[in-house]
């Protein structure tokens, strides 16, 4: 009788011993009963005796369970992985259990088979592909040209022909079309016979077989320039062993470009590639590019996709079946078993830290993954967060850095406007209106940045005062104008928007504050005779509609872009010449010590989207404090002089990275007990050396759902002794917080203090 070591995906710090009649390997499902319900289970230990089990950890032997069943055939992790869970839990000090079932797919999160799935497959109609035509342009003939019609179908049967026809696939995964065209075009097709609609089922086998080094070889490359020819050549001179690289390239200097140039080395030696993007929006544009460059199936993993679609990309991943895989946070736990690279694009970005549950910072977790496997790691970006440029001043990373915009492109220049004393319309200024009205009539494109969507923050009583708030919160609720809906942006809680106020019953409410509604519906009235778009998660609803509106944009449809962060993060847009940022001020006195920093990142990151192409572009920001030190050196010295003397002021005040902080969360409806349980940690920690602390103090956001939440900052110098004065104090202190009833959360390198 074997005895299993189960990571049960509860909150409880252990595994939970199971008996079996024959040993199970490492890394495979299992279904298990837990409190009288069933749970998918992994398997981290497998022995014949229980004299082999720590002591600790046998507890009694009489109440060991039979496990239920055994999901899978093969191990879903290896042991590789299962050792870098292991690592990752005790790091981020979070259960194992709950660990390993984040690196699994939702599908196998349940207890359902494992087996390669049958997947929808497209291809041309037989008929079609055994047409012969001069060049083999199949576009030319008659079943296409009648398409010219319906341009969409067109589009849609064309890009599927120039997939098939190059010679590297014969098909293509109906999951993968989607990706750029609607179901219903697709059906359209397959209706009007000009696509085959079939099932193939996933088997292993090489992706690299299928093209060969020939096809690689003969892939055409932009010419570099002498700072792109650098890091190209010291990336592939250190492929197959670690090293971790970080690109400090301004906007629009070419890091791409490098990004192509190296796996193109990596993909002939058949090996895969794992790169990851900060946002769901920037994945279609990029997957687009690097299908074009490499003519290879690019698989893609974010949330917008559903299970099964997820879980088909994870299989090909596992047998090797795609050669490049583009993802978000969530895709650093693919399974690929020939990694030779790992790209991170705009490393800075905060979406590659998890804010709830496992805390993880994907970006760590990735280098943790690099050194483990033995292979290189490229972090690229603008404006590095201080960590990495640390890392990259200390030797520790190998710095390469791109100030030459690509082609005939320039840096666009920053400027200030005082906004003091100044007539507002819509919360833009006269000199601002000047601006944008020069640029928008010499047929150029205006974009403008408001990070505040909604029509206004806030709705006022005229006669009493009253501010319409979240009862949950404590936070005025934002008025969306198009739903006639107030939401509380922090529990995303909902309420019809009011027509008298709800204390004195009076009827005159006013707004207060601009959104990114309300700042439309003013540059209509200001710009008629330009089209306006607006770009934020209320407006892009829809699995293509982002992807649609940036190439509308691009193909200069409209004159004026209005949005929110979504505009910010990598979009490549040739016919803007004027950024305007609109509000820069609330982040120059925040509590956050971060704050600068994630500031300087954003205008730096805006600022990039103009002057992108052959026309020169500028960046105008409105504030009312031009004088303010941190605006001052940016606008005259740029990032990289901001970073490197921010980072000098880290040193100086003994914050991260030149220390390393963890902080302790508690939520109760009850501040007393949240603060209660805070102060027992903080009893913990007395006397210990090189530990300090700063709390109980509130969160920046005190009040969310009813709940108050307090934080005690933990920090020391040393990375080693956090980490055992964690595991120190953890057990003895989740359990107080049991005896409280408090809900309580750590977070390990916390990027901020929400």
């Amino acid at each position: 009788m074997a005895i299993l070591a189960i990571a049960v995906p509860v909150p409880l710090r252990k595994t939970f011993n199971y008996t079996y009649a024959q040993p199970v390997e490492l890394g495979v499902r299992v279904q298990v009963s837990f409190a009288n319900r069933p749970l998918v289970g992994v398997v981290v230990g497998c022995v014949n005796s229980i004299d082999e089990i720590p002591l600790e950890q046998q507890g009694d032997p009489n109440k060991y369970k039979p496990i239920d069943a055994v999901l899978d055939d093969t191990p879903m992790l290896s042991q590789s992985w299962l050792s870098l869970l292991h690592w990752l839990a005790s790091y981020y000090q979070h259960p194992l259990g709950e660990v390993v079932q984040t690196a699994l797919p939702n599908a196998l999160r349940k207890p359902q088979s494992s087996q390669p799935t049958l997947i929808n497959v497209l291809a041309l109609s037989p008929t079609l592909q055994a047409i012969n035509v001069p060049g083999n342009d199949i576009t030319q003939t008659v079943p296409f040209i009648h398409l010219k019609r319906a341009p969409k179908q067109f589009a849609l049967a064309c890009f599927v022909a120039a997939k098939t026809q190059s010679g590297t696939v014969d098909s293509l995964t109906k999951d993968e079309v989607k990706q750029h065209f609607s179901s219903a075009l697709i059906n359209a097709l397959i209706k009007k016979e000009i696509l085959i609609e079939s099932q193939h089922q996933l088997t292993s086998g090489c992706w690299f077989d299928r093209v060969g080094a020939e096809h690689f070889a003969h892939i055409a490359e932009l010419p570099a320039n002498v700072e792109q020819s650098v890091a190209i050549s010291g990336i592939s001179a250190q492929l197959n062993q670690f090293s971790c690289f970080l690109i400090e390239g301004i906007t629009g200097s070419g890091k791409t470009e490098v990004y192509l140039q190296v796996i193109n080395k990596v993909l002939q030696q058949r090996q895969q590639v794992l790169i990851l993007v900060p946002e769901i929006g920037l994945t279609p544009q990029t997957v687009s590019r690097f299908e074009s460059r490499f003519g290879i199936t690019v698989g893609v993993l974010h949330s917008g996709l559903t299970d099964t679609e997820r879980l088909v990309v994870w299989q090909q991943a596992r047998l090797n079946q795609i050669g490049i895989v583009i993802g978000t946070r969530s895709a650093i736990f693919t399974p690929l078993p020939e990694l030779g690279m790992i790209i991170i694009d705009e490393e800075h970005d905060d979406s590659f830290k998890q804010q709830d549950g496992l805390r993880y910072h994907a970006r760590d977790l990735a280098i943790m993954l690099a050194q483990k496997q033995g292979i290189p790691i490229v972090l690229g970006t603008a404006t590095p967060v201080l960590e990495s440029l640390h890392r990259a001043l200390t030797g520790k990373f190998q710095h390469f850095k791109l100030e030459q915009r690509a082609g005939n492109a320039t840096v666009a220049p920053v400027h200030l406007i005082d906004i003091c004393q100044q007539p507002l319309h819509y919360g833009l200024a006269p000199a601002t209106l000047d601006v944008m009205q020069s640029h928008l009539s010499q047929g150029n494109q205006v974009l403008l940045f408001i990070n505040r969507r909604g029509f206004a923050p806030a709705v006022v009583c005229s006669s009493c005062g009253h501010v319409e708030d979240c009862h949950a919160c404590d936070k005025p609720m934002t008025y969306h104008k198009t739903q006639s809906r107030m939401v509380c942006h922090q529990c995303l809680a909902q309420a019809s928007a009011p027509h008298h106020c709800s204390v004195c019953g009076a009827s005159e409410l006013i707004t207060q504050g601009i959104g990114t509604e309300q700042l439309e519906q003013g540059l209509n009235e200001l710009f008629p005779q330009y089209s306006t778009i607006r770009i934020d998660s209320d407006s892009m609803r829809g699995k293509h509609t982002l992807s649609q509106t940036i190439e509308a944009v691009n193909q200069r449809k409209h004159q004026i872009l209005l949005g929110t962060q979504i505009l910010a993060k990598g979009h490549h847009f040739a016919h803007v010449t004027c950024v305007v940022i609109m509000d820069v001020d609330g982040a120059l006195f925040s509590a956050d010590f971060r704050a600068p920093e994630k500031l300087a990142q954003l205008i730096t990151q805006i600022s990039g989207r103009a002057g992108r192409a052959d026309k020169p572009g500028e960046t105008f920001l409105q504030t009312t404090q031009p004088g303010h030190p941190l605006l001052q050196d940016l606008v005259n010295n740029g990032y990289g002089h901001f970073a490197r003397f921010a980072l000098h002021e880290r040193e100086q005040a003994a914050l991260p990275p030149f220390t390393y902080q963890v902080i302790l969360r508690a939520e109760d409806e009850s501040p007393q007990r949240a603060t209660q349980l805070l102060q027992f940690a903080r009893h913990l920690l007395t006397n210990m050396q090189n530990i300090s602390t700063i709390g109980p103090v509130p969160c920046l956001i005190e009040k969310k759902q009813t709940r108050h939440r307090y934080m005690l900052i933990i920090q020391s110098p040393y990375r080693n002794l956090r980490q055992k004065v964690l595991d120190t104090i953890i057990d003895d202190y989740a359990k107080y917080a049991n005896k409280l009833r408090v809900r309580w959360s750590i977070d390990v390198d916390n990027i901020d203090f929400n």
